[in-house]
C-alpha cells in the first residue's frame, strides 16, 4: 500500500489532535507520578496478605486453631513426586500468620521496603507451590513485589525520609 500524502489540510487537521494528545499524556504524567505509582503497588501487594494475616490469629501472638489445621490437613507442597505435607506445621502457620502482618505493615510504611518486598516474594512462591492453580493472581503479586524491589518505595515512605535525614537514600536501581 503506498504511503498517505501530506496535504496541507491534513496537517492541519492533525496539529488540534497532536495538541490534544499532547495535553492528554500532560495530564496522565500529572495522575501517574511515581511516587504515587510507587506506593498504590505496596498497597495493592500488602492487602492480600493483611487479609489473609489477620484470618490466622485469635490474639498476639496466639494462633487460631484454623491456621494450624490449613498447615496440618489440608496445604500441601505439590512438588515433583508429591503433593508432600509441610514439614513443622506449626512453625510453618506461626510463620505465615508472622509475614502475612508484618510485610504488609512495612510494606505500607514504606520501612525496609525492599526487604518485605522479598519476604512476599518468597511467601508468593510458597503460595504457589502449595495453591498452583492460583498462578494468575500469583504472578501479579510476584511482579508487584520484584517492581518495589527494583524501584524502591518512592518518596511516599518512611524509607526515603529516614535516607534523606542520614544521607543514606537508595532510592534508585
Amino acid at each position: 500500500m503506498p504511503p498517505i500524502a501530506r496535504t496541507p489540510a491534513s496537517d492541519a487537521a492533525a496539529h488540534p489532535l497532536a495538541r490534544l494528545a499532547d495535553k492528554a499524556n500532560l495530564l496522565i504524567q500529572i495522575i501517574a507520578q511515581p511516587s504515587l505509582a510507587q506506593f498504590v503497588t505496596r498497597l495493592a501487594l500488602a492487602v492480600p496478605f493483611w487479609r489473609s494475616g489477620i484470618l490466622k490469629w485469635d490474639g498476639f501472638l496466639v494462633l487460631n486453631d484454623t491456621a494450624v489445621t490449613l498447615f496440618t490437613d489440608e496445604f500441601m507442597l505439590h512438588l515433583p513426586g508429591g503433593p508432600y505435607p509441610f514439614p513443622a506445621p506449626e512453625l510453618v502457620a506461626f510463620l505465615s500468620g508472622s509475614g502475612e502482618i508484618l510485610f504488609p505493615i512495612l510494606l505500607v510504611l514504606g520501612l525496609a521496603t525492599r526487604f518485605a518486598a522479598l519476604g512476599l516474594l518468597v511467601m508468593t512462591l510458597i503460595v504457589e507451590l502449595t495453591v498452583p492453580d492460583g498462578w494468575p493472581i500469583h504472578i501479579t503479586w510476584a511482579a508487584m513485589a520484584l517492581g518495589i524491589m527494583a524501584w524502591g518505595p518512592g518518596r511516599l515512605s518512611l524509607d526515603h525520609i529516614l535516607g534523606r535525614l542520614f544521607g543514606t537514600s537508595r532510592q534508585g536501581p
